[in-house]
């Protein structure tokens, strides 16, 4: 192990000084829904985890207060004129939380590292824009072809493979978060310890009691710590939101990051004005697992479809107003030229559209006489839970026999990662970037973030065309024909667009409701 050196060992005592004295200084406590895999931005996949993230480490490009992309470690970029080679200029004052510097050679590790095959981070195809990624991280090219360059300590230079409208906005993502090297060298795989990380961004992780509460303080390196009024966060994983809302009312939080659709009410007549229910770019759906023999027919996965009554989940199950999905790119997505794909059933009166789907489960050899038994999973959530029951009431008519599986958020998705489910999934997707990309990714052969393995060549192929096409409107267009062809084949089951539900305590301000549903701590302010 390297010997300390007096400016980290310095820097170290500075800031677990800070952390002693936090507690009565300003501090923010979040009710952060699930417990964190990982503190490596290669290694989440979760909002829970982004909120924390996002907190102590800066991209190239960050977020502003209504999550529009800004300069961050980058002061300042210039783009070729084909749109292909990005030259980032990074600002002198970026610095590691030990002292280091944070330099143009951190990105390209960083980048490497995401790519290479042996990291095995499963969002790495959201950076699959750059040159040679998707070949890097197949194994088929070495980490050195990646078309990231640092041409000295200052200037980083990417080269895409194709020009790409949301390449910016795809670096405020934590996958295109610098790591810092010469930690990583140090401590390997163990360099996000709470006694070895570094922080660049605005705060630090300094405690990590699992099941509790992780802590961080204010950075007081980060290049923008005067402008950073919060000097402390505690960020309490709980899935139980209605707990959540107990504890909220007593006092113990500052903000919930959501709450069941049933308290709306409750918060809206015992704290106005708290709660914000706002759009948001993401969608609630079920996967269907492909590979389940009694799911392979198509008709089968119409039927399931066509027998949800879409419009009752917003209006009155949830009673916060998602709106009813028949599709699967949300409306509103940036690049996609006003298209929308619609069922051709969607405004078939419901009650036809069931006895359809009994028609079509009944020819497939399913009905009263033959059930069709299904598994419901779906991670621990009240509003999970209560849509569960009222979808498997609605399959009921079909000769459908429902059982449920519930499991904590993050055992969930491990699970449905590895397509270790019987039947029927519960999935939720919040955009990473505002590009119909993003959506139909999910549903591409080989990403991990496809549960269901649905996978057509064709399907695939479409997406690759879309990714050469630097015209938007015919590249909007061969991305429509892409999502028509994997609804019409049901490769999942769109249920309902995302709202975010939050709850700000009066004490605190510069929360901005944006449709991202992502706020940086260093933006918001409170008065104690």
């Amino acid at each position: 192990m390297k010997v300390m050196t007096a400016l980290k060992a310095a820097a170290l005592a500075s800031v677990f000084t800070l952390s002693v004295t936090a507690v009565q200084a300003q501090t923010l406590h979040i009710s952060n829904g699930g417990e964190p895999a990982s503190l490596d931005p290669h290694r989440v996949s979760g909002t829970w985890e982004n909120r924390i993230v996002g907190d102590y480490i800066e991209g190239l490009v960050t977020e502003d207060a209504s999550a529009e992309a800004i300069p961050g470690v980058a002061e300042s970029w210039d783009i070729s004129e084909d749109g292909k080679v990005y030259t980032f200029h990074l600002r002198e004052d970026a610095v590691w939380s030990d002292g280091e510097p944070v330099t143009a050679q951190d990105f390209v590790f960083s980048f490497q590292r995401l790519m290479n095959p042996e990291t095995a981070a499963g969002y790495a195809y959201l950076q699959y824009t750059i040159l040679n990624a998707e070949a890097v991280n197949a194994g088929d090219m070495p980490v050195e072809e990646l078309g990231v360059v640092a041409i000295d300590d200052r200037t980083l230079e990417i080269t895409l493979e194709n020009p790409a409208p949301f390449f910016l906005q795809a670096l405020t993502h934590y996958t295109a978060y610098p790591v810092p090297q010469h930690v990583f060298e140090e401590f390997g795989e163990e360099w996000t310890r709470p006694e070895n990380i570094v922080a660049n961004g605005a705060y630090i992780p300094v405690e990590w009691q699992p099941g509790s509460h992780i802590r961080s303080v204010k950075n007081e390196t980060f290049h923008d710590a005067e402008n950073v009024q919060i000097e402390e966060v505690m960020y309490y994983p709980i899935d139980d939101l209605t707990a959540a809302v107990n504890r909220y009312r007593a006092g113990e939080f500052d903000w919930l990051t959501d709450f069941p659709a049933d308290q709306l009410s409750v918060l809206e007549s015992n704290h106005p004005g708290e709660a914000h229910v706002a759009p948001y770019l993401g969608i609630h759906y079920y996967v269907f697992n492909q590979n389940a023999e009694k799911l392979q027919d198509v008709n089968v996965r119409k039927a399931l479809s066509m027998a949800i009554n879409r419009e009752v989940i917003g209006e009155s199950l949830w009673g916060t107003g998602e709106l009813a999905a028949y599709s699967w790119v949300p409306p509103g997505t940036a690049n996609y030229d006003g298209k929308e794909f619609r069922y051709d059933w969607a405004d078939t009166p419901y009650n036809e559209r069931v006895e359809e789907a009994k028609s079509l489960i009944e020819a497939a050899g399913y009905g009263p006489s033959n059930s069709l038994q299904l598994e419901s999973k779906y991670n621990t959530n009240d509003n999970h839970q209560r849509l569960a029951v009222a979808i498997a009431a609605m399959w009921e008519p079909l000769g459908v026999q429902t059982s449920f599986f519930n499991s904590e958020v993050a055992v969930h998705y491990d699970a449905l990662q590895n397509n270790d489910f019987d039947s029927v999934g519960r999935g939720g997707w919040i955009m990473d970037y505002n590009d119909p990309i993003n959506m139909l990714d999910l549903l591409k052969t080989g990403i991990d973030y496809n549960y269901g393995r649905y996978s057509n060549a064709e399907f695939d192929e479409l997406l690759n065309a879309s990714a050469a096409e630097t015209d938007l409107e015919a590249r909007a267009a061969i991305l429509l024909e892409a999502e028509t062809m994997a609804m019409d084949e049901y490769a999942a089951l769109p249920l309902a667009f995302y709202v975010s539900r939050n709850v700000i305590s009066p004490r605190v301000e510069g929360f901005v409701d944006n449709a991202s549903d992502i706020h940086r701590t260093r933006w918001m302010t409170k008065s104690e």
